[in-house]
């Protein structure tokens, strides 16, 4: 039997690769003559750059770059003779502090712009901007300053620093516009939010970084600001929302969207993987409604049923119905929780995976 393996990661406790890895190695242990084939995915968010590169013929590239909070961090650019791949996460992720310590009126998107100027400086034509997991809520001004852009408010302190913008002190966009000059933006990005308002940004996304209820309406209203002193048309629309509002930053210097999922699967050959395979396993910390918003699952799902191939799901949780499953072209969906319980699922994250694959495989595997 060959088995297609190509989970998402399961945010905050495994990679894709190391949930594909957890994976495989569960279900050798009731099937070891099955042949595995594992295609770790990304949506645009963590893991989307080496995603691409297993995939793609380019170069990876090492830099430093500022964290969400100032200080340094690594990241990697992958410059292929089409475009150069931006992995926001990588500067600004929600993975980069530790959850007591996160400050998400203060996490900027500086280092995400300082990314994209290396990728313009390295000669790309197109800079493909993966949007997710970030930890910031800025509206993406950080990026705008990085890459040229000024204003009376300081565009590199976060929400916080946005107080001082109105419509009559607005946002000088030109030197940013200027850097990028004929460079094509794209966003890649799994979710249609716009910048502002309860579908917006902070409203939707603020809890998972960190903000409180109470402080989500005035940081909408900050926001608000920064919208008003640049473009508030381009605020409504659909991903604008993404990573705490960087979609609207790359909106406003005229990128264009795309599924970062798709990207990642045409890069992979997923749709030749699901065509070779007997079965499609796929994954994801939660599988729950927001998993038919572009998300890795849905985008694997629609392969497999293109493929004729049954698609199964492991999860660290399953929130949604059977109907729900079944709606997303799934066929069964497993949940690691229900199996070893949510406490033995932190604690020994690839452990609980492999045993839930292991149980998968006495069910599916002749």
């Amino acid at each position: 039997m060959r088995v297609l393996v190509a989970p998402d990661k399961f945010a905050g406790t495994l990679s894709a690769e190391q949930a594909a890895d957890a994976i495989v190695a569960g279900w050798r242990r009731h099937a070891p003559a099955d042949d595995l084939v594992t295609a770790p995915m990304s949506d645009g968010g963590p893991g989307f750059v080496q995603a691409l590169a297993a995939g793609l013929d380019g170069d990876l590239l090492a830099l430093t770059v500022t964290g969400p909070y100032g200080a340094p961090v690594p990241a990697t650019l992958l410059v292929t003779d089409q475009a150069a791949y931006v992995e926001s996460a990588q500067a600004c992720g929600l993975h980069l502090t530790p959850p007591d310590e996160r400050e998400p009126e203060r996490a900027t998107t500086v280092g995400v712009g300082e990314l994209v100027g290396a990728a313009v400086d390295a000669g790309a034509r197109r800079v493909v901007v993966g949007l997710g997991g970030s930890a910031t809520n800025d509206g993406g001004a950080g990026l705008l300053a990085a890459l040229g852009a000024s204003a009376a408010a300081d565009l590199r302190a976060g929400a916080g620093g946005l107080g001082e913008l109105t419509t009559d002190r607005r946002v000088d966009l030109g030197a940013a516009r200027d850097r990028l000059g004929e460079v094509q933006l794209v966003a890649a990005t799994d979710v249609d939010n716009p910048l502002l308002g309860l579908r917006g940004a902070t409203n939707v996304f603020g809890g998972q970084k960190g903000m409180p209820d109470e402080r989500k309406p005035v940081v909408d209203g900050l926001l608000e600001r920064l919208a008003q002193a640049t473009d508030r048309e381009t605020a409504d629309r659909p991903g604008a929302g993404a990573a705490g509002g960087l979609g609207f930053a790359l909106l406003l210097l005229g990128a264009v969207r795309e599924p970062g999922v798709g990207m990642v699967a045409a890069a992979l050959g997923l749709a030749e993987h699901c065509a070779a395979a007997d079965l499609v396993l796929t994954g994801e910390g939660a599988f729950d409604h927001t998993s038919q918003t572009g998300k890795v699952v849905h985008g694997v799902a629609r392969a497999a049923a293109q493929a004729a191939r049954p698609c199964v799901v492991l999860a660290g949780r399953v929130d949604v119905g059977t109907r729900e499953t079944r709606a997303l072209g799934v066929d069964q969906a497993y949940s690691v929780s229900d199996l070893v319980g949510e406490r033995a699922a932190l604690g020994d994250p690839a452990g609980s995976v492999a045993s839930l694959a292991e149980r998968v495989a006495r069910q599916w595997s002749g």
